[in-house]
């Protein structure tokens, strides 16, 4: 008979059973778990509401399960429904009676929340090294591309030319606001349900603050109904997780052009490739692939858990133990796609040569022509015209504007001078934007600072944050 079972005639059936079981998902914070009974249990004792003695042998109890759990020598049991009954049950068979008296004043209900609380913190904990990681790798991606120039694009056409440091440090500015999110992710997580029991509270004397000291949360839920029923916190670290993983899969696109045949902007290590079982010569982006192809599970991920808690009444709902499995996968999917996305950056080989090779291609000095034309007093929108239809006759000869001839631009408008040949030179194109956030050497190097400080900034924010329980080692992998 379960736990709960004294109102019960019968067991519930093993289909049933099996069916309602959490414990395959919910295994994976065990740590947590029994990190919130200790910390229930002392508080019990310091309030007076069990003995001292049943309170250090509950803990020395717990302690001997977590080791045993995390060494893989535990045996979890499907009929033990959930974490909470198999670390329960587990412990009153090791100590006796003393485990029985654990649950006082607490309910499943305020335990699950505090679970997933905890590890909602060290998954958004863990998230955020790792996006420090990758920001720090394609900082030093950028330094190492130098002075390497490629074709800035819109609608996926040549635009102007931009230097291949200032595209990566975009994706560096797009991390620093995921780390953003994943921090809120994290401070939303970090209050205590613990006390609030199943909905109302309860009648014993419970220190809800030393609970929430002890496991090392900012705060209390001040409000019991909102403490075990509220997800808020999951749905913010599943979309802070699928906007992450957005940005990974817009890398990821660029690196497979990038790497193909026709752009040859950069070669990918071997390490980060694979062939083909029956083309010999095949050299695939198969990793920037699949980090593009799992960015859809992770934003399902976060679907499923808006649709599980649209509707759902106050309090506690069976749905809710739908939560987890989301986050869990969200979280590992991403962390892992972390790590592969650091590699790819870290060990390419950017081709700056094929890069200038094909920046001859697409008109991209035609902007500065039109702004060579503007600054000698022609209206923007009427330079526009002019050198839009000297694009025109480069595109019916057959080459870029750059390479028409002279007196083609002399017959376009007489405020063309010889000097216009000046407007087609790329590094001067790049070099003379140098308004902030601008492509320019001067302005990137300007950039760079502020990544680099944004970096240091978050990493001692994250130093700073308040403790985690980090999930245990002794299950496998939700994935």
């Amino acid at each position: 008979m379960a736990l709960w079972g004294g109102r019960f005639e019968e067991n519930v059936a093993e289909a049933t059973q099996e069916f309602g079981a959490s414990l395959p998902i919910d295994r994976h914070l065990y740590r947590q778990d029994i990190a919130g009974s200790k910390a229930h249990a002392a508080m019990l004792a310091a309030q007076g509401i069990i003995d001292a003695r049943d309170a250090d042998a509950i803990s020395a109890g717990l302690d001997g399960i977590q080791a045993d759990i995390d060494a893989g020598r535990f045996a979890f049991d499907i009929n033990d429904e959930d974490i909470h009954m198999a670390v329960e049950g587990e412990l009153t068979r090791r100590i006796g009676p003393a485990g029985g008296r654990l649950h006082t004043g607490r309910s499943r209900n305020d335990q699950v929340a505090t679970d997933t609380r905890l590890a909602a913190k060290a998954l958004a904990r863990g998230l955020m090294e790792g996006d420090l990681a990758l920001r720090r790798a394609l900082v030093s991606a950028a330094r190492d591309a130098g002075d390497a120039i490629l074709p800035g694009m819109t609608h996926l056409q040549h635009a102007q030319p931009v230097l291949f440091a200032h595209h990566l440090l975009a994706y560096a500015w797009m991390l620093a606001r995921d780390f953003t999110r994943l921090r809120a992710a994290f401070d939303a997580a970090d209050a205590s349900p613990l006390g609030a029991a199943a909905l109302a509270g309860t009648t014993y004397p419970l220190d809800r603050q030393m609970t929430a000291d002890a496991l090392g949360f900012s705060r209390v839920i001040e409000n019991s109904l909102d403490a075990v029923s509220d997800r808020d916190f999951l749905l913010d670290l599943e979309y802070a997780c699928s906007v992450m993983a957005v940005h990974l899969s817009r890398l990821s696109e660029e690196i497979v052009l990038w790497s193909s045949q026709e752009f040859g902007f950069i070669t990918l290590s071997d390490a980060y490739s694979t062939g083909s079982s029956i083309m010999p010569q095949k050299k695939n982006p198969d990793f920037a692939e699949l980090i593009r192809g799992k960015t859809g599970r992770v934003v399902g991920d976060l679907v499923q858990l808006l649709v599980t808690c649209k509707g759902l009444p106050l309090a506690y709902n069976k749905d809710l133990q739908e939560d987890k499995a989301g986050a869990l996968d969200a979280a590992e999917t991403l962390e892992r796609c972390l790590a592969v996305m650091r590699g790819m950056v870290s060990t390419w080989t950017v081709n700056a040569g094929r890069m200038r090779q094909v920046m001859h291609k697409g008109h991209l000095a035609a902007t500065d022509v039109a702004d060579y034309l503007a600054k000698r007093g022609m209206p923007f929108r009427e330079a526009h015209a002019v050198v839009g239809h000297l694009v025109l006759e480069a595109e019916q000869a057959g080459c870029d504007i750059s390479e028409l001839p002279i007196e083609t631009f002399h017959a376009a408008s007489d405020l063309f001078g010889d000097d216009v040949v000046g407007a087609f030179d790329l590094d001067a194109i790049v070099a003379a934007r140098t308004t902030r956030g601008g492509t320019a050497p001067t302005a990137v190097a300007e950039q760079m600072s502020l990544v680099e400080a944004g970096i240091a900034a978050d990493g001692d924010a994250l130093a700073g944050l308040s403790p985690v329980v980090e999930m245990g080692e002794g299950t496998r992998s939700v994935l």
